[in-house]
């Protein structure tokens, strides 16, 4: 038996396919998280019918005529793919909204179910709704759910009833099947019928005590958190004090037990080995495999708080306004609102940030959304941002805060470039969100969120990052003879010979040494490989502890071990941080483009940003450091101007084209 859950966007949708299906797909409070539909199958104890159920999980809706691609893909499984039963997920403090839809799913002749979500809500809000009548009044049966209590929130019955009313006909309670809806007038006439049907019913089995034109305290907070002005230095201070608590106050308390377990790891084998194993085998597991994957999963805790504050953030509410105070200078600058929703998610993980992007309807601004958004700084740069900031600024909060900021003025220029490449800089988008409601944040769902998004890291940690690693250790360790490199000798290496000629290019940054031109070249698999291919490079297997730290290499610190100034620290950083992404996220963005010239120019647009960014951190950060220009600043320069020179011409290449088609269209 297969059941299709549909529903708005925020109604509690993929919430409900959680606790139904034990599955932990992400959860937010805005549309355009559930980009392609999820699987699962119902829980045995909520199922008594003995029979396998299985729950698919579709992107929002508000309507069967699509508007947006997810909505294409509800439609389409709807339609095509023949579910047995459709449980209609229904806001109950949205009656008038959800039903709608509702009416649009009778009329397709598959049993439908509603679940009347977020009960729980209608008490607080002094509301009460009349599930009997509404039933009735419907023709289908109607639960009350709560899917976020795990007792009590009337999951089984619902399951229960999709049972009951598999194979049986149901009467659609407005049937305008037979408009024409290629008349836009005559679809917007039944449009206006059907909401007229769905007020009368809603008049009837809800009561409001409380009117909804009556400004709440959720709204005057709103007027303070979504201001056109205040909003973004609030959202400054939040991120400082996220970063705060994460990377400099509780994350490392967690981290400094959690490297000690790793130690003791390395002692252990280190002492199992003994003496008699080859020096080369000795060195690559413990310097190449448990030293550099250690290195990496040390800042597994950090990393964890940082996530569990994010989930909070999300849960409550908050996020959400972020949206609402970014959409504004998103808009001027020739992207959909919805391009937020892409990159807010991809402070997570780039991969399905750049998904998220199918749910933007124009074309140029989809692209242009996929290209930017690996720009903000994910799950998998947060080790090197942590690692920099621990190492050369004192584990300081506003290092994490200043990437986060950094890469939203790069969005931001990145996306006035390419608007005017295209040609398309007078065109404006909409944006409509609604905003949830305030509340406090599920403890248990960030914490199941946390600990989902650790096991991603784990996993990754013991097969790219191994993998990745080993092989570092492995071309660090011979030459191209397959010759062990003597102690001192490591730049005749295979890994020094393929990293050296990068590094050259490096120069003018501040970081020309191959040892970093290797770990950014790694970076390209796996972002947390940077800090892998560091640790294996410069025998580092700690970099928590800072004391460790201070006595890397005969009781030289870690910026001497680097050769890095913080000036060149920070531009190191930068580079890592904006450009392209690992090859998987790449990889969604070939998908979400469906153009190579496009995914092509993206990539180059990515190493260009980032080398710019780099180049200019290091030699301004210099120059007023030093009263000097950093190394190589003349070479730097020209490089750096040959791109922006380039910029340039397509910039007015694009203003051309866009001329002639002025005149075109006036002609």
């Amino acid at each position: 038996m297969k059941i299709a859950l549909t529903g708005n966007p925020n109604s509690g949708k993929t919430t409900l396919f959680n606790a139904i299906t034990g599955k932990i797909e992400h959860v937010g409070n805005w549309a355009g998280v559930t980009v392609d539909k999820k699987e699962g199958e119902v829980k045995k104890n909520l199922n008594k019918s003995g029979e396998k159920i299985t729950a698919v999980d579709l992107p929002g809706a508000y309507s069967m005529s699509p508007f947006t691609s997810e909505e294409s893909i509800t439609r389409d499984f709807v339609k095509n793919e023949n579910p047995d039963v459709i449980i209609n997920i229904v806001d109950a403090t949205n009656l008038s909204r959800s039903l709608f839809f509702t009416t649009q799913l009778m009329e397709l002749g598959i049993p439908v179910v509603v679940a009347l979500n977020k009960s729980d809500l209608n008490d607080k809000k002094k509301m009460a709704i009349d599930a009997a009548a509404l039933s009735k009044a419907l023709g289908c049966p109607v639960v009350k759910t709560v899917s976020t209590k795990s007792s009590g929130n009337g999951l089984e019955a619902l399951i229960s009833k999709a049972v009951e009313v598999k194979g049986k006909s149901q009467s659609a309670p407005y049937d305008s099947r037979g408009v024409d809806l290629t008349d836009a007038k005559a679809v917007k006439a039944s449009d206006k019928k059907r909401y007229e049907f769905v007020n009368g019913i809603v008049l009837k089995v809800e009561e409001r005590k409380v009117s909804s034109n009556r400004q709440t305290r959720q709204d005057a907070v709103d007027r303070i958190v979504a201001h056109k002005w205040f909003g973004i230095p609030i959202f400054a201070m939040v991120m400082w004090a996220v970063f705060s608590i994460s990377q400099t106050h509780l994350g490392p308390l967690l981290a400094d037990a959690f490297v000690g377990w790793i130690d003791g790891i390395y002692a252990w084998a280190d002492s199992m080995l003994g003496e008699s194993v080859s020096p080369i085998l000795s060195s690559l597991l413990l310097d190449g495999i448990i030293g550099g994957v250690g290195a990496v999963v040390g800042f597994l805790p950090l990393i964890m708080v940082l996530f569990f504050l994010l989930a909070l953030l999300e849960d409550c509410g908050y996020m959400a306004r972020v949206a609402v105070v970014m959409d504004r200078f998103f808009k001027r600058v020739g992207l959909s609102g919805k391009s937020i929703i892409p990159m807010v998610i991809g402070t997570g993980c780039a991969i399905p940030g750049v998904m998220a992007t199918r749910t933007i309807k124009n074309e140029r601004q989809r692209r242009t959304t996929a290209m930017l958004t690996p720009f903000m700084p994910c799950g998998a740069k947060l080790p090197v941002i942590a690692l920099f900031a621990g190492a050369f600024f004192e584990d300081a909060a506003w290092v994490g805060t200043a990437m986060y900021f950094m890469g939203i003025a790069i969005i931001i220029i990145g996306a006035l470039i390419v608007v005017r490449i295209t040609g398309e800089k007078n065109k404006r988008s909409f944006f409509i969100m609604e905003l949830p409601e305030y509340r406090f944040p599920s403890i248990k769902r960030a914490t199941i969120s946390t600990f989902s998004r650790a096991k991603s890291f784990i996993i990754k940690a013991s097969t790219i990052i191994l993998l990745c690693n080993a092989a570092v250790q492995v071309m660090q360790t011979f030459n191209w003879q397959l010759q062990v490199v003597a102690e001192g000798a490591e730049s005749t290496s295979i890994l020094a010979s393929i990293a050296s000629p990068f590094a050259i290019i490096l120069i003018p940054l501040g970081f020309g040494a191959w040892q970093l031109a290797a770990a950014a070249i790694t970076g390209f698999i796996a972002k947390e490989n940077v800090v892998g291919t560091l640790a294996v490079v410069y025998s580092i297997t700690n970099f928590i502890d800072t004391e460790e730290l201070a006595l890397v290499s005969g009781g030289a610190d870690v910026a001497s071990v680097m050769g890095l100034t913080s000036v060149a620290a920070l531009a190191y950083l930068m580079f890592n941080m904006f450009t392209p992404p690992c090859f998987a996220a790449i990889g969604a963005m070939n998908s979400e483009m469906e153009d190579k010239k496009w995914l092509w120019g993206g990539i180059a647009f990515q190493f260009g940003m980032g080398y710019t960014v780099a180049f200019l951190t290091y030699q301004i950060g210099t120059l007023v450091t030093t009263g000097f220009f950093g190394t190589a600043f003349i070479p730097g320069l020209i490089a750096v101007a040959a791109i922006a020179g380039y910029v340039i011409y397509l910039v007015k290449k694009g203003e051309e084209k866009a001329n002639q088609k002025n005149l075109k269209m006036s002609a």
